[in-house]
């Protein structure tokens, strides 16, 4: 069956480990929709905005692992989260004793506890130590941090009794970061909102990820592909290997096995 659409991760996937994307990987991607595929970012991010040579090479973008997706610019689906409707939980998680991040606007990160000892600090270079009861602020991302497998478990633990039916955890890496997301906002079922607006079956989309937010992205599509530099059990859930995102792994598979078609 021919590929309609092609999905892809951005950070650690698409894009270099400092974030930029190769010449070369904007023209095969030029290529590929040239020939009527779709190119489709499904990303962590809340938008591709930071990427604008991009612009011209998308249809369609599933964004905040899933809580947003946009038909062009136009959003057609979205779970997002505030904190008028995140509050209590929030106060109730740390109040519990579990290390909270939320991310307001771009770059705006406010915590619970002090940051400074935390090895989120490599992550997070300034961020406010606040009371959540009061804080007013817009809300991109809801984090629990651990800093070691014991906290990991219990942090699970509290929130598993805290978490509202709409609501779960994804965690990411090592398991140290965990994200709050509503049930129906993961990255498959984005994509499938745009596969069905497009009329695309699922086994005419490739997929390619690196992290474990990616694995229901590759299992849900055709084709699903993880970057070498990916972590093992997304590469278990992979149907192929590509080389690193730092090797233009994406746009090397793209160049073999569907431009040569």
């Amino acid at each position: 069956m021919s590929t309609k659409m092609i999905a892809t991760d951005l950070d650690w996937t698409l894009l270099r480990s400092d974030s930029t994307i190769s010449d070369y990987t904007l023209s095969v991607l030029r290529k590929c929709r040239a020939r009527g595929i779709k190119i489709v970012p499904a990303t962590a991010r809340s938008g591709i905005s930071e990427l604008p040579e991009l612009f011209d090479l998308i249809d369609g973008v599933v964004s905040s692992n899933g809580a947003a997706v946009y038909d062009g610019n136009k959003l057609i689906f979205g779970r997002d989260m505030t904190m008028v409707n995140m509050r209590d939980l929030i106060v109730a998680a740390t109040d519990a004793g579990v290390k909270i991040i939320v991310e307001g606007s771009v770059g705006s990160f406010y915590a619970s506890f002090k940051t400074e000892d935390s090895w989120v600090n490599q992550w997070v270079h300034t961020c406010e130590t606040v009371d959540f009861g009061v804080l007013d602020t817009s809300l991109r991302y809801v984090f629990a941090i651990a800093d070691t497998a014991e906290e990991t478990e219990a942090t699970e633990r509290v929130l598993s009794e805290l978490l509202p039916h709409d609501l779960c955890l994804q965690g990411r890496a090592d398991g140290r970061l965990m994200v709050f997301t509503h049930k129906a906002a993961i990255k498959s079922k984005g994509l499938a909102v745009l596969a069905e607006r497009w009329e695309i079956d699922r086994v005419e989309i490739i997929a390619f990820g690196d992290d474990t937010i990616d694995i229901d992205l590759l299992e849900y599509c055709g084709i699903g592909v993880a970057v070498e530099n990916a972590l093992d059990e997304v590469k278990n859930a992979a149907d192929h290997i590509c080389e690193s995102n730092d090797n233009d792994g994406v746009a090397k598979w793209l160049e073999q096995h569907v431009l040569t078609r």
